[in-house]
């Protein structure tokens, strides 16, 4: 058993080597409060980690009604009983004084408490008026990755099928949008081809763009299992960070952010001349391969090495650790879903394991990484815009079906486009033509870029804001009506890792005051409006969680995501098991495509995919013609310069990201003691060379600006790149003195009042990593500032 408090200082914990081939070892982590034991405890609930998308299983302790602490559930396929900082510590914010536990309205210009039935009576008063005056396209919701698969299932019918409209999208559209567009491109489909388990196969780890040590601390804790056993695996890490995985790596490429494609095409290059490729694989399941043989072919190392500014050497040791492996393992996050060419480069990677033939087999995976715990469910369901299931706006199949399990007409259901994402619908707000906003378990005030325009936004009269969440956020605080909601451990409900893993997580006490679970408000919502279906009876039968499941179940049955072998019985009894789950693979399925690619047949896929540089969707007619029997599809891509690249004005490179103790915008986190104490402001890093040469040392108070704001923060000097500052997007206002951001005109705290808004033409994911910037020093260390917060930053 692993204790917990050294667990700030080191994240992963202690070792348990393990050889090639063999099952991880168990070692349970467990965190109880002050003055608890085990043999206090009255109750463990079975839950998983709510804090980051890996997905690890724990149980909640329970005495006198409270949550007192956590254990890792040994037997669990994900995590074998350990847990990570946020898993060991997140829970107390449950307990924060601050929790919401009234709705609030706002009178005359101020948020006042009220009671359920008056805040819930203007939001459908709104809601009605808009729809009589100017129809479904003035509403809009936008939510989370972190409410459950039951309450993302309900939001997306009563969103397509009562308000009929097609402004419907998560927060995933921030973090991992380009994972499935990325996937939906190549294989038709989204779901995760890999498996963690692949961890305990493979000759050969490959990481781009992927901090695992900080932002999935379990499955990076599996990684050093293999790296400390006997035959471990060869990493490749993919960084312009040197990040603790660029520490372990055999080889480190950082190049300049947003030159991923390039980089990523001069491997293929290096790959294909020197035949490093599985032909017989190629041609049994795969079109496309000679057009990207082509684009490659000038894409050498040395070219890439101008581009990148990378070593050529250095990319020739990458292609010949890739070319060489025998059971390749790829993952993929942030660092290239947030930066220029995103979806392009993503599918690179895809490509990589298709002209290997690394699919389907132990070891042979592929992780378009989730930032969030339950992303892979706001997609599934279709909260993010796309139909429920994995079914295809485009064809009229896939929505008569869904029209016929909702007993609605196909018209009903919008698909005269695509849907609507989280940056067009801020774009309708700020033009006017959308009037309504509901904001469940997200905080846009801190999380989207350019944060000046998006609080101008939230601020317009016209904009009726609903926020839905446990605290007043500085999302909450601009808006029209907050409803109080229950979180994790105070409701039930399932969802689903990055590798498909189903984990159900039960109530453990009560939600405090008047809060409700987002299931019972949107269930309460839907009531209240009196959506019907077209027989007259109810739109939404269900009533409760295992009812919202069970109406899941037949919207998933026979598609990709299939959750029919799935129950509450088998997850209280067992632990996670993987879609798709069914009578013919009823303990689940541990990797996806290993005989073919039966998702991209043109009658199942789940897209026809889009181009790679305008984003334009493609017809119909055009992906029969090129996949007509459903195989995975080789997509090349040229490299493009990014949209806004450095200058004499701003000489830096600015890429945002996250750090080890925080999760999304720290209103949970932030409300941990001892989370917060690791990391409690933020901070802007640059190289020591840049540092010296800008006259700068570290502990100096820095601003950093771009053309749309600037920022205060205390500098570090870590190994990145020269030319890059990196600053960790987490940090908000609440928890300033002040409470709320101070006036436009002056430097802010939280990284997005500097990033751009940009997206990729293809995920529409927005790009946090390639905003030009500047650094200024404010004053030295130590050296006393007006205006400052309680580390020193302005606040």
């Amino acid at each position: 058993m692993s204790s917990t408090p050294e667990r700030i200082a080191d994240p992963w914990g202690p070792r348990t080597p393990y050889a090639p081939g063999t099952p991880w070892p168990v070692r349970t982590d467990t965190h109880l409060a002050n003055g608890v034991g085990e043999e206090d405890v009255q109750r463990w609930v079975r839950s998983a980690s709510i804090l980051h998308s890996n997905g690890d299983a724990l149980d909640i302790a329970v005495r006198d009604g409270r949550i007192v602490g956590v254990r890792g559930r040994a037997n669990d396929r994900v995590n074998r009983g350990r847990l990570g900082p946020k898993d060991l510590f997140g829970w107390q914010a449950n307990h924060s004084p601050d929790r919401l536990t009234r709705p609030l309205v706002r009178e005359n210009g101020q948020l006042v408490e009220s009671d359920w039935h008056t805040a819930m009576d203007r939001v459908v008063s709104r809601t009605r008026s808009l729809l009589d005056e100017r129809g479904p396209g003035a509403v809009g919701f936008y939510t989370s990755g972190q409410l459950f698969l039951e309450e993302y299932y309900t939001l997306a019918v009563l969103a397509h099928a009562g308000i009929r409209t097609n402004h419907l999208d998560g927060n995933t559209r921030l973090c991992t949008a380009t994972a499935a567009e990325a996937l939906k491109e190549t294989f038709g489909s989204d779901g995760q081809p890999g498996s963690y388990e692949d961890v305990d196969h493979a000759d050969a780890i490959a990481l781009f763009g992927h901090n695992a040590a900080e932002t999935q601390t379990v499955l990076w804790m599996r990684i050093l299992d293999r790296l400390e056993g006997s035959d471990p695996p060869r990493l490749l890490c993919v960084d312009p960070r040197y990040t603790p995985v660029a520490q372990r790596a055999d080889v480190h490429l950082a190049p300049r952010p947003g030159t991923n494609v390039a980089l990523l095409n001069a491997l293929l290059h290096e790959i294909i001349r020197t035949g490093r490729i599985d032909r017989a694989f190629i041609d049994a399941h795969t079109v496309g391969f000679d057009e990207l043989a082509s684009r490659v072919e000038p894409c050498t190392p040395r070219w890439a090495a101008g581009i990148c500014d990378v070593p050529a050497a250095q990319i020739e040791r990458a292609a010949e650790l890739l070319g060489g492996a025998r059971r390749l393992l790829s993952t993929v996050l942030q660092g290239v879903y947030q930066s220029h060419q995103a979806s392009a480069a993503a599918v690179q990677v895809n490509n990589l394991h298709l002209i290997r033939g690394m699919l389907g087999r132990p070891g042979c995976g592929l992780l378009q990484m989730n930032g969030q715990p339950t992303a892979q469910n706001t997609r599934e369901c279709g909260a993010d815009g796309d139909l429920p299931g994995f079914r295809n706006w485009q064809n009229d199949r896939h929505v008569a079906e869904l029209a016929e399990i909702w007993n609605v007409e196909p018209d009903a259901i919008p698909h005269h486009g695509p849907p609507t994402h989280a940056m067009q619908m801020f774009r309708y707000a700020e033009q006017g033509s959308l009037g309504m906003l509901w904001i469940s378990g997200t905080n846009p005030a801190v999380s989207l870029p350019e944060l000046a325009r998006i609080r101008s936004i939230l601020a317009q009269e016209r904009l009726f804001t609903v926020v839905q969440d446990l605290f007043l956020t500085e999302t909450a605080q601009l808006a029209d009506v907050v409803l109080p909601a229950a979180t994790w451990g105070e409701k039930t409900g399932t969802f689903t890792n990055t590798d498909r893993t189903v984990h159900l997580s039960e109530k453990a006490v009560e939600p405090p005051g008047e809060a409700r679970p987002d299931l019972d408000i949107f269930l309460d919502f839907a009531a209240r409006m009196d959506f019907r279906d077209k027989d007259g009876g109810p739109l939404i039968g269900w009533r409760d969680a295992e009812g919202a499941f069970a109406a899941w179940q037949r919207c998933s049955a026979g598609r990709p995501c299939d959750y029919t072998g799935l129950s509450y019985d088998r997850l209280r009894h067992g632990s996670g098991i993987q879609w798709p789950c069914t009578e013919d693979a009823p303990d689940g399925t541990a990797r996806l495509y290993t005989d073919g690619f039966t998702h991209a047949h043109p009658d199942r896929c789940e897209s026809y995919g889009k181009d790679m540089v305008t984003g334009a969707t493609v017809t119909p007619v055009e992906y029969r013609s090129l996949n007509p029997d459903g195989k995975a599809v080789i997509k090349a891509a040229a490299y493009l310069p990014p949209h806004e690249d450095s200058s004499p004005e701003y000489p830096l490179q600015l890429i945002t990201g996250r750090t080890v103790y925080h999760f999304h915008t720290r209103t949970k986190t932030g409300r941990a003691p001892e989370l917060d104490a690791a990391a409690p402001d933020v901070w802007a890093e640059i190289s020591p060379a840049e540092a010296a040469a800008q006259g700068l040392a570290a502990g100096d108070l820095v601003q950093v600006t771009t053309p749309r704001g600037a920022i205060r923060a205390r500098l570090r000097t870590t190994a990145i790149r020269d030319g890059v500052v990196f600053v960790p997007f987490h940090y908000g206002y609440w928890d300033t003195p002040r409470g709320h951001r101070p006036p436009d005109d002056r430097p802010g705290r939280a990284a997005n009042e500097t990033t751009v808004t940009d997206w990729d033409p293809l995920s529409k994911q927005p790009l946090f990593k390639t905003s030009a910037a500047r650094m200024t020093l404010v004053s030295r260390r130590g050296t006393a500032t007006d205006g400052t917060d309680r580390t020193g930053s302005t606040a």
